[in-house]
């Protein structure tokens, strides 16, 4: 199966999870996670429908970003190193790892620097494992209490990655631990705050996530296959 076809499959997955849990297919973006995956097989995904761009590291976006076709959205999805800020405010629409303060200034002061609004998601670490990041779920209220103050940020949403398991079904309550989070910002009605992404769900637990609410899927080796390299 090539690429355009995975890509169907999967949007297939989709519309069929949706009908089960009763939500509109339209709801769900789907992005392409394109570590280690060749500008190549990033256009055939384009070219294909993909309109969201998902990268793990910034330097490997800075190799990839003038070989790949214009018009998708580039979404940081991997841990953020301060000393990278200024490269990933430059190339992505969205940072979608923030987890600390530390960031956060540093977002600030690069984006105030282009003039621009820098789109962020925060990652909640529902998953106790090291290998984990994020805020933890009793500071995330204080945490985006705090980002509200900086004029060249938006929070958009929440991001989070649930552990792995032999039986995916073990994931749901990871996403809906993040789901009651989003729920609860969102009723704060904080200012420059704005739930509108949940990023959750990956290749092998997508559907449960988007039946406990996720709005964007982030799929990798489902769509690229073998030279999908993670």
């Amino acid at each position: 199966m090539g690429i355009r076809d995975n890509i169907l499959r999967i949007k297939d997955r989709i519309n069929e999870t949706c009908i089960r849990a009763g939500r509109d297919p339209n709801s769900i973006s789907l992005m392409a996670v394109t570590k280690m995956v060749e500008p190549l097989y990033i256009n055939e995904a384009i070219d294909a429908g993909i309109t969201l761009i998902g990268e793990n590291r910034v330097q490997e976006a800075r190799e990839k970003f003038e070989h790949v076709k214009k018009g998708p959205k580039w979404h940081m999805i991997g841990p953020l190193q301060v000393n990278k800020v200024k490269y990933a405010v430059h190339i992505f629409d969205v940072i979608q790892s923030v987890e600390s303060l530390k960031l956060v200034k540093e977002i600030e002061k690069r984006a105030a620097s282009m003039d621009k609004v820098m789109d962020v998601l925060i990652e909640v670490k529902t998953s106790f494992e090291d290998t984990k990041h994020g805020v933890l779920p009793d500071e995330l209220l204080s945490f985006i209490e705090e980002l509200s103050n900086y004029p060249h940020i938006k929070v958009k949403g929440l991001m989070t990655m649930a552990p792995l398991f032999d039986n995916k079904e073990k994931t749901r309550p990871y996403f809906r631990k993040t789901r009651a989070l989003f729920e609860e910002i969102k009723a704060q009605h904080i200012p420059n705050v704005y739930m509108e992404i949940l990023s959750m769900g990956m290749s092998g637990d997508f559907e449960i996530a988007i039946e406990e609410g996720s709005t964007l899927v982030r799929i990798g080796r489902a769509i690229f296959g073998d030279v999908y390299k993670n």
